[in-house]
């Protein structure tokens, strides 16, 4: 949360703020469920506040650290994500009531300016859907389920066409 008395409605006026918040708790957490901003953890905003014709326009960056398991081995994996926000927040009875619906762009209200949804938006859109513990990870082996990582070069298990199965039935075991 934001007070933007100090930058007032004079366009052109500028304020930087750099902060650190602790990420959310609440059910609807920072990522998701295959990796996320761990709640209560740091969340470094390095952001400016610009006042302009029609509100305040927040722009800057968002930092903070990731837990999550990796797509493909399901290992655990810790990562940092650093996103790019830019928001206008308009003025209440400004021309932008006008011209864009009340759900469409954020509002300045009582002088505060509330970025934790801009945020929590700029986060979850950035996150990799299928996160991995490295580039290169091969995953789980279908038939046994072990780490590729972790079995042998030469590992392998007989796949017999199930159209020949019959056949075998009627051949003298070796």
């Amino acid at each position: 949360m934001f007070d933007i008395r100090e930058l007032g409605r004079r366009p052109g006026a500028m304020r930087s703020y750099q902060r650190t918040i602790a990420a959310p708790a609440d059910p609807v957490r920072l990522g998701l469920d295959s990796i996320a901003v761990p709640a209560g953890t740091d969340v470094e905003l390095d952001v400016r506040l610009e006042s302009v014709t029609e509100g305040v326009y927040v722009s800057g960056t968002v930092s903070a650290a990731l837990d999550g398991e990796c797509a493909r081995c399901l290992d655990a994996l810790t990562d940092q994500i650093a996103v790019e926000i830019a928001e206008l927040f308009a003025f209440p009875d400004s021309a932008t009531d006008d011209t864009t619906d009340a759900d469409e762009l954020p509002r300045v209200a009582d002088d505060k300016l509330d970025v934790e949804q801009t945020v929590r938006d700029a986060v979850v859109l950035a996150l990799p859907l299928a996160p991995l513990c490295r580039r290169d990870c091969r995953g789980l082996c279908p038939d046994c389920g072990e780490k590729w990582a972790d079995l042998a070069p030469d590992h392998a298990h007989e796949t017999l066409d199930p159209r020949w199965a019959a056949l075998r039935e009627r051949l003298p075991a070796d």
